[in-house]
Formats: structure tokens, sequence, C-alpha cells
């Protein structure tokens, strides 16, 4: 399957089980709501230029926002996090070419370590965004807070639940020279 069709299946699929799944499940509590579909913006392959990842970044924002009616809230938490995520890259992955040779970001490309920081990091940073536009709205600091750490840490127990039970096959890069 080409790459592109893969990734947007990929953004569909999990703005579908987002909207339809995840938000359908009763609040555990009025501080944790899960958040699952902006995974595929973090699979998204290493060479796409930083313009495709903002766009594409505020697409799957934008959808989402179109089925959910918060008039840009998630969009713009997708557009910090795909502006982001080349830095985080740079940092994390190893500088010397002929050690990494894959396509996208995932625990074996990355090893577990690097990998995780990089997925708590721009989790956070997604949460604490799209939960900072909606508090600005009503709130203490103090549920800001609490409903920041207990959204990410319910988002981050079910990526990596999906990292582990469907790990997915990795392609090389080819012409690495």
């Amino acid at each position: 399957m080409n790459d592109a069709v893969k990734n947007i299946a990929r953004i569909v699929l999990f703005v579908l089980i987002q909207v339809y799944l995840l938000n359908k499940i009763p609040f555990l509590h009025r501080f944790i709501a899960p958040y699952l579909y902006f995974l595929p913006l973090l699979w998204l392959p290493f060479s796409v230029s930083r313009q495709w990842l903002l766009f594409i970044g505020f697409l799957t924002g934008l959808l989402l926002d179109y089925f959910m009616m918060t008039p840009g809230l998630h969009a713009a938490a997708c557009l910090l996090i795909m502006y982001v995520r080349p830095f985080l890259i740079n940092i994390l992955t190893p500088k010397d070419i002929s050690e990494f040779n894959y396509k996208e970001p995932s625990p074996k490309a990355m090893q577990w370590t690097p990998y995780m920081v990089y997925v708590v990091i721009l989790t956070l940073l997604h949460h604490f965004y799209m939960i900072l536009l909606e508090w600005l709205s009503f709130g203490t600091f103090l549920d800001f807070l609490i409903k920041v750490v207990a959204t990410t840490g319910i988002s981050l127990l079910m990526i990596f639940a999906v990292e582990l039970l469907f790990p997915r096959r990795l392609k090389f890069r080819t012409n690495t020279a």
C-alpha cells in the first residue's frame, strides 16, 4: 500500500475511533478525557516536510473539531505538535545515518527510551495546549493542572497499549547514502 494512502487511512481510522468510541465512553471523572486521534500524526514518516506536517496536522485537528463542534481547539493543538515534532526528532535520533535506517518513528526505529520521550513530550504538549485553550473560558488553575496530568496519563497508557498490542511492520529507507 502506498505510504500516503496508508497514513490517510490511519488518520481517518483514529479520528473515527476518537469520535465514535472514545468520546462515547462515560467520563470516569470530570478530569479524565482520553485522546488517541493524534497518534497517527506521531507516526508520520521522517521524510515529510515541515509544511506538509503543519498542513496534515491542521486538517486532522479540523476534522476532529468538525465532529466535536469545538472551533479550532484540536486544530491548534495538532498544529503545535506538528511544529515541534521535527525539532524533537532531530534531538532524539542518532546523527550517524548508518545507524538509522527506518522511515517512521516507532519503538523499534528509535529504541524504547527515545521513543517514549518523544511520545510523552508531544502528548503532554498537545494536552497542555488544548486544555489551556479550553480552560481560558472557565475553571481554576488547580483543575487545569489535574486535568492535564490525568488526561495525559490516560492517553499515554492507551498509546503504549496500542504500540504493544498492534506493532507496526517497519520499512527501511532506501538509498541512505
